[in-house]
């Protein structure tokens, strides 16, 4: 069977890894085979390497940098990468650094992924600097696709302010982003919520779906003060 790769890239602090990590768990509880490919080279707080432990467990496989590689800032690139990438049997969801840096190590595998065929996801938050608007959106857009050498096929609406998050906040976050797809003919589905917040969003804004992501990650200051607190 023929299963899905996904590219999923975003600004710094857009919450691409949280979602990269909780589309690798939606496929998992579908009884799929899963594959999270941690390709962040750009941040070094929230990394879908973070999970490796909790996702094995449930038999996701994580691939990333480990040992004493697995904190570093730098593009160690596993050659696993490579194996998951051409494995129709799994999903494959490509976590992606932040910036066109970043980007720049799909390279090496952009003629397969090509190849298999594949969506790729920008996560957006409207309320972050340079996506605050459909030009810096548009603007980004382009300068993430040439680096990766990749076209975007998707946006992801993940407009918050944490717990300041109301549906006035999505909705102008969704009216962004329904005018960039408009414009860029790119598909616009779905909007982000923390699971914290859920309540308070409804199931749909503007025509859009809610899509609720639960919690996984955790501040490295948070993990050493052991406070029970997580985050995007």
């Amino acid at each position: 069977m023929h299963n899905k790769l996904i590219v999923v890239i975003g600004a710094y602090g857009s919450g691409k890894s949280e979602y990269s990590i909780n589309l690798a768990k939606e496929y998992q509880l579908q009884n799929k085979k899963v594959a999270l490919v941690d390709l962040d080279v750009v941040n070094p707080y929230f990394r879908s390497r973070d999970v490796r432990e909790q996702f094995r467990k449930d038999g996701i496989d994580v691939i990333a940098p480990e040992g004493e590689f697995m904190h570093a800032d730098l593009p160690m690139l596993s050659p696993r990468i490579m194996g998951a990438v051409e494995n129709t049997e799994y999903v494959v969801i490509l976590d992606v650094g932040g910036d066109p840096a970043g980007c720049r190590t799909l390279a090496r595998y952009v003629q397969k992924i090509k190849e298999r065929g594949y969506e790729m996801h920008f996560v957006v938050n409207t309320k972050r600097p340079f996506t605050s608007n459909k030009t810096e959106i548009i603007t980004m857009k382009n300068n993430l696709e040439t680096a990766a050498k990749l076209r975007i096929t998707h946006l992801i609406c993940n407009t918050n302010l944490m717990e300041f998050t109301d549906e006035k906040i999505i909705k102008s976050g969704v009216q962004i982003l329904t005018e960039t797809a408009v414009e860029t003919d790119l598909i616009f589905e779905k909007y982000l919520v923390l699971f914290a917040y859920d309540q308070k969003i409804p199931d749909k804004i503007e025509g859009k779906q809610k899509y609720v992501l639960k919690y996984f990650l955790n501040k490295p200051w948070e993990i050493k003060n052991r406070v029970n607190i997580q985050g995007i």
